[in-house]
């Protein structure tokens, strides 16, 4: 099966789901990410996964098509013409492919003051938007052609509050030192966001979207 990885960052989604199997490429507009990223692969030897250099805004200009899953995470909020990037996606899936989207949930809680704007006007690599709320990703893929399967939320209140220490600590201390002391904390996230999210209301970071092109 074939995945495609939009605005892939580290790569960390496109190694991965090459792991599992899929024949995985990640785009991104950084040629720097693009190189690192291609060095990871051939570190652990995925010979199904390659990295591109290639700008969202112009994926209905991309060579290829007929993607099985199309990955953008924490991507969306960056671009003005959402919906353009919606149909462009739309148009490289398969007919039932699947669309697997996150982003920020237009209703977050701030986690630093930077998180409540100003959002840009111009695409600089910030974000141009607050974020997304159901009813706005449904209209993307009302209008897109998209059948959504689920909308849910990540990013609870411990993983909230792990991100604002990260931050602070990465003024004082620099980016590697701030992730080294904050990994053993992780592991709080993954056990109590779920359970704390039903006994307070707080919340989440980021909602997440699985959407699919029809057969018909």
């Amino acid at each position: 099966m074939k995945l495609l990885d939009i605005g892939c960052g580290s790569g960390a989604f496109t190694l991965k789901s090459s792991c599992l199997g899929y024949n995985s490429t990640g785009l991104t507009w950084d040629k720097n990410s693009a190189k690192k990223c291609s060095q990871r692969a051939k570190r652990f030897a995925l010979k199904n996964c390659k990295f591109e250099v290639f700008d969202a805004r112009r994926l209905k200009e991309y060579s290829y098509s007929g993607f099985d899953v199309i990955l953008n995470t924490e991507n969306i909020e960056h671009i003005i013409d959402d919906l353009s990037l919606f149909n462009a996606m739309f148009s490289k899936l398969k007919k039932g492919g699947f669309l697997l989207l996150t982003t920020p949930n237009f209703y977050y809680k701030s986690i630093t003051d930077s998180d409540n704007g100003p959002f840009r006007k111009v695409e600089d690599g910030w974000h141009v938007r607050r974020g997304y709320s159901k009813e706005m990703l449904r209209e993307l893929c009302i209008k897109s052609g998209f059948k959504v399967e689920e909308i849910s939320y990540c990013s609870g209140f411990f993983s909230q509050k792990v991100t604002f220490l990260l931050r602070i600590l990465n003024r004082f201390v620099g980016v590697k030192m701030s992730w080294l002391i904050t990994l053993p904390l992780r592991i709080f996230p993954i056990i109590f966001d779920n359970i704390l999210s039903k006994i307070i209301k707080y919340e989440n970071y980021s909602i997440c979207l699985v959407a699919y092109k029809p057969r018909f």
